[in-house]
């Protein structure tokens, strides 16, 4: 779902760094104050960074042959909100684009968008939503994770779209063809990508309570149970 070096009309790729660029300037005073005020959550921040790196570095094959992947985004959104996932999720896309060729430089702002803007927020909302409507912390989390991939994958559709138009039926035609490309393999990866940062935040419930307890996510009424 990155999309490659070079894909981009140029004047689209500038576009997408400039509308990317005010998040990430947010995101990183937030990630500032974030280690300021709580200086041991530096560790989490690694893992959250870490755990978006590993996720949305596996490109499994479509069928159409394309490649999908999970975005791992969905956990760093719940834990530190999404303007701190701007800034990991920016840092993990430009460390793909350099280390492992995959997505670009030219890209990055759109793929900041995509995978690092629209799918911690979407994320975040979904967890918040669940949370709030009286769902435990497990569907939450599964919601968060699976959604924020989702928007992910549907905002890089758009993106494709909107820089290839099909030449019959126009951005519509192109948002079915890219759609149908993805979604193959990108709604069970959602899935899947939902399940396991379940399970990762169940470990962390049982090995970093306290932490948890001090983000947020566990009540002071030991919430272990996910």
């Amino acid at each position: 779902m990155h999309i490659a070096e070079g894909y981009l009309p140029p004047e689209q790729a500038v576009a997408w760094f400039v509308v990317s660029a005010p998040f990430v300037v947010h995101g990183s005073r937030a990630l500032v104050r974030q280690v300021r005020a709580d200086p041991d959550s530096k560790l989490l921040l690694g893992a959250a960074g870490a755990f978006t790196f590993a996720l949305s570095a596996l490109k499994i094959p479509s069928v159409t042959g394309s490649s999908s992947h999970p975005t791992g985004t969905g956990l760093g959104a719940v834990l530190f909100r999404p303007p701190v996932m701007s800034v990991l999720g920016g840092i993990v896309l430009l460390f793909q684009a350099l280390l492992l060729a995959h997505g670009g430089l030219s890209t990055l702002g759109a793929n900041v968008f995509s995978m690092a803007i629209v799918g911690p927020w979407v994320a975040y909302g979904s967890y918040t939503v669940v949370r709030r409507a009286g769902g435990g912390l497990g569907p939450a989390v599964f919601a968060a994770a699976a959604l924020g991939n989702l928007a992910t994958y549907s905002v890089t559709v758009a993106q494709l779209a909107l820089a290839f138009p099909d030449p019959m039926s126009g951005i519509v035609g192109a948002l079915a063809k890219f759609g149908g490309i993805f979604a193959v393999t990108q709604i069970p990866l959602a899935i899947s990508e939902g399940l396991l940062t379940v399970l990762v935040v169940r470990l962390l419930s049982r090995t970093s309570g306290d932490d948890l307890r001090r983000l947020g996510l566990l009540r002071p009424v030991a919430e272990v149970r996910v």
